[in-house]
């Protein structure tokens, strides 16, 4: 039982760090790119991939049994856009401002590849429960990822976060920050940091 615990932990937070999708994968850029200019879109596609992720890992798992080989990717395409489906008409009825903001990037969650990537690679190999952990994990990490970027972009864009402004009327915006130059700038930044911080930590073991 300690020993299955250990392994359904390390699932999870596997894609907190060490697999965290946009930064060490370099997965799912398109979006995390695109939609950061401000905390509260980064939060809203991080949350709707996760969705999507969890429902479309758990049904892989479910059926992978069953789905002939030949048409595996044609039938996770499927699952996956059902559920995409799902979250775009939630949004677009509960959220029509944020369902605006976010535009087509929702809609291009059907080939993100880390919903299909994951499928791939571990939900068709898996039980449900660890492929609900790896789902969990990862679009955990996919959401703190938006969000940190949309924190950044937001403060040095507009002088605010989730539209509380922090930054006072001596501070002059950086337009750059909500242009796609600053994605490309903030994106390159946190990269770099999190090798960076990565590389520390195995001097570290290694010492």
């Amino acid at each position: 039982m300690a020993d299955n615990n250990q392994n359904l932990w390390h699932e999870f937070k596997k894609g907190l760090w060490q697999d965290i999708p946009p930064f060490r994968l370099v997965l799912g850029t398109c979006p995390t790119l695109a939609v950061t200019n401000s905390v509260i879109n980064g939060i809203a596609m991080g949350l709707a991939t996760l969705f999507v992720l969890l429902c479309s890992n758990i049904t892989v798992s479910a059926v992978r049994k069953i789905v002939p080989g030949q048409v595996r990717i044609a039938a996770y395409v499927v699952i996956i856009a059902m559920y995409v489906t799902v979250a775009d008409m939630y949004l677009a009825a509960e959220y029509p401002p944020i369902s605006k903001a976010l535009g087509p990037y929702v809609p291009l969650i059907v080939v993100n590849c880390i919903i299909l990537g994951r499928a791939e690679a571990f939900a068709q190999k898996n039980p449900i429960v660890p492929s609900i952990m790896d789902a969990l994990g990862m679009g955990i990490g996919f959401t703190m990822s938006l969000t940190v970027m949309g924190i950044i972009r937001e403060l040095f864009g507009f002088g605010s976060i989730l539209d509380i402004k922090l930054l006072g009327s001596w501070f002059e915006p950086w337009i750059v920050m909500i242009l796609p130059g600053g994605a490309f700038l903030v994106f390159g930044f946190l990269v770099a940091l999190v090798n960076y911080i990565s590389r520390k930590k195995a001097e570290t073991v290694c010492h």
